[in-house]
């Protein structure tokens, strides 16, 4: 809320809330998806402008605060920001200093290491399958919590919903929440019994702050050790340690710089009309097409590589790409792919069976590998659909406020908000479902499952969706007892041709109220412009740049398993500059 009541040219003069606002702006759901240099005061905008114009920072920043500044607040990466800033303000108290022996240099490697959207990842990396991973979990759901108004109808589905998670994970009986949190703030076990909504808020609150003092006191010492060990290893953040040492023994005088001007980098021509939903697809087809150009990396439920049977002999679930566009979270890394989970051996497959299997494979949308050379991108042939690119932009959308979702709402599409609410808590449901080792993975998973099929598939709710009745009674049949099922996919797929026209209604808007700040009087789309085209070098920059942010996104929005902690982490650390582009900057500085 009270990010939300600031106006926006303060919030840009803080770089750490910069980082966190690119990674959002950058989430391919949008159409518009600028980028912002703080060093420099200069603002990127995608798709660019006609260049005969000149763009007004003003008018760009007047339409930031109204049409995605809200939807950030209401965002997972708005959450993490808020922890992030409460763990700095610790950093930089004299209680730190005093508690924990710190001096200004430790302070500022330490603002380095955890600063910014990137930094959270690692951090949260950290501490995964610890108790302060628990801890963070706990602290951020119940942000979110007490931040809604639970009188408010709009609001109560949601706060409910949070209120069934807390009980069923961090305020069980035996939980590390309620063991470290009430050791100094006697019985709040009852906690999780209390009816009462302002006496649940007030313990809820109290447990919140000592669960902040917990990380702050013992974790954040813990991971500063650890930072500090790992850089030593990597010969990329020699440098940062040179002037670690450096600031050790001679204080630096803080002199602050003037903030340089803010402008618009101005288009150098664009060919054809303002149009995001053409754009987005020059740069999806880039990536579509690039699943041909590299291996997959295959993974079978229960069916170790070696003793793979033949096509005939097994469904395989999964054609899987580590660099995927976050559709599953790095399924190929996950513990449930080594030797668990859901095969179908000896026995020929129905033609249902092969349906889900090519179903499963298209899936997985690979992005482009890493080490691709831009003289060997395939060429743009094929056009692509918006159908194409649907499952990555709703991805996105968990992550980013949901604003495709708002706009359903405002449309009066009470069905497809179902639907897009349905696919959304399907997505939920699969890295519980398929992460055994994730932390309260077995509730988490009985508790969604129930969810959707109490909320989606029951005899009064069924009648209302237009999937199929198989795809309907399958997910009812597995989702019940908590169990995976590719007819998860299949699901979600139906509804994504439900929702795509709407979906280009919805960039089409997107980039209506864009050009009515911009420039005002002009109609979408825009006349042709002549100029040069994007070449396939920007499309492929592109394209990295928004799965970056929505690889990072998924990892803090937990629809994403986080990566153990990595030469890469200590690599990002190196390259990340928060004046200079940030989390997103240093992601790409690190492939290319």
């Amino acid at each position: 809320a009270s990010i939300a009541s600031t106006d926006i040219r303060l919030l840009l003069q803080d770089d750490v809330f910069v980082d966190f606002f690119n990674t959002f702006l950058n989430l391919p759901v949008f159409g518009q998806t600028p980028l912002y240099i703080s060093g420099t005061g200069r603002w990127y905008l995608w798709p660019g402008l006609p260049s005969h114009l000149d763009p007004s920072p003003a008018a760009l920043l007047a339409w930031l605060g109204k049409h995605r500044l809200p939807h950030f607040c209401k965002s997972s990466l708005c959450l993490h920001l808020v922890l992030c800033q409460r763990l700095l303000a610790f950093i930089r108290s004299g209680e730190a200093a005093e508690l924990l022996n710190w001096q200004g240099a430790d302070r500022w490697l330490l603002e380095r290491c955890i600063g910014g959207s990137q930094g959270m990842r690692h951090f949260c990396a950290f501490v995964r399958g610890t108790a302060g991973e628990e801890l963070i979990d706990f602290w951020l759901i119940t942000e979110r919590l007490l931040g809604l108004d639970e009188s408010d109808g709009s609001q109560r589905d949601l706060s409910s919903s949070l209120v069934l998670r807390l009980r069923a994970t961090h305020l069980r009986e035996g939980s590390s929440v309620v063991t470290l949190c009430t050791t100094t703030l006697g019985s709040l076990p009852k906690a999780r019994h209390i009816q009462s909504v302002s006496t649940r808020r007030e313990i809820l609150s109290k447990m919140q702050e000592q669960a902040l003092f917990m990380i702050q006191i013992y974790w954040l010492p813990k991971f500063f050790v650890h930072c500090k060990m790992g850089m030593k290893e990597e010969e990329s953040c020699q440098p940062l340690l040179q002037e670690y040492q450096e600031r050790l023994s001679q204080e630096p005088r803080g002199l602050s710089e003037p903030l340089p001007t803010m402008h618009i980098k101005r288009s150098q021509g664009v060919s054809g009309p303002y149009c995001s939903q053409k754009a987005k697809a020059a740069v999806w087809a880039l990536v579509k097409e690039g699943r041909d150009t590299q291996e997959l990396k295959m993974a079978t439920f229960g069916v170790k590589p070696e003793e793979q049977p033949g096509p005939a002999g097994s469904m395989e679930e999964f054609c899987l790409d580590k660099d995927a566009w976050g559709l599953i979270p790095q399924q190929s890394e996950h513990p449930a792919f080594g030797g668990r989970g859901v095969t179908f051996p000896g026995r020929p497959q129905s033609s249902t069976e092969q349906d889900l299997e090519n179903l499963c494979k298209e899936k997985i949308r690979p992005g482009l590998p890493p080490s691709a050379s831009l003289a060997r991108l395939p060429s743009l042939k094929k056009p692509v659909r918006t159908l194409d690119f649907l499952p990555w932009a709703l991805s996105a959308e968990a992550c980013a406020g949901r604003p495709f979702r708002d706009f359903l709402q405002s449309q009066n599409r009470p069905m497809e908000t179902h639907l897009l609410d349905l696919w959304h808590d399907l997505e939920e449901f699969l890295p519980v479902v398929l992460d055994s080792n994730r932390e309260n993975s077995f509730f988490l998973r009985h508790l969604i499952g129930e969810k959707i099929c109490k909320t989606y598939l029951e005899e009064d709710s069924v009648e209302k969706l237009p999937l199929e009745t198989r795809t309907l009674v399958s997910l009812w049949n597995h989702l019940i007892c908590g169990e995976f099922s590719p007819w998860i996919f299949r699901a979600q797929k139906e509804i994504c041709k439900v929702l795509c026209g709407l979906y280009d209604e919805f960039l089409a808007d997107d980039d209506r109220t864009f050009l009515q700040f911009m420039a005002p009087g002009m109609d979408v789309p825009v006349p042709e412009v002549p100029g040069r085209a994007a070449g396939s070098g920007e499309h492929f920059h592109l394209s990295q740049r928004m799965n970056r942010s929505l690889k990072l996104s998924q990892a803090l929005h937990g629809t994403r398993s986080l990566e153990g902690v990595s030469s890469k982490h200590w690599q990002l650390l190196a390259a990340r500059d928060l004046q200079k582009g940030g989390s997103i900057q240093a992601e790409m500085e690190v492939l290319l």
